[in-house]
């Protein structure tokens, strides 16, 4: 059995970094890969294939979800789960590494998400699903 037929949820993506392949040249935009042959993704660690999974679904959907946004930094803000979550790096290890600034950042995060005025890395607001 191939593995195409194994896992068909693959097809169209880089093996290398699971970035979705320009058609039908095959060339992967991120890294530049010219041999995929629409084998599943392989990853070296599990935030690596976390990583693939949830920017995939956030270029399906358009953007980053306000409810789950809101969620992360409700119960895990201290530790800057939400910034990373939205591609805020930076920020978020400053969280991670001052458990969310002693609570004053991410209480000021999480009001600004409720409010509808914070923003992803890339600048954009947040989805919100009606």
């Amino acid at each position: 059995m191939s593995e195409q037929a194994v896992n068909p949820s693959y097809e169209g993506l880089c093996k290398w970094c699971g970035e979705k392949l320009i058609q039908p040249e095959g060339i992967c935009p991120k890294c530049d890969a010219k041999d995929n042959s629409n084998k599943p993704v392989v990853k070296n660690t599990a935030s690596d294939l976390l990583n693939v999974i949830v920017d995939n679904a956030i270029v399906s959907k358009g953007g980053y979800d306000w409810l789950t946004t809101l969620l992360l930094c409700f119960f895990v803000g201290f530790l800057g789960v939400h910034r990373f979550y939205t591609g805020n790096t930076m920020i978020g290890v400053f969280q991670l590494l001052t458990f969310g600034g002693c609570g004053l950042w991410s209480t000021i995060d999480l009001i600004t998400i409720a409010t509808g005025s914070y923003r992803d890395g890339n600048g954009k607001p947040l989805l919100k699903k009606i």
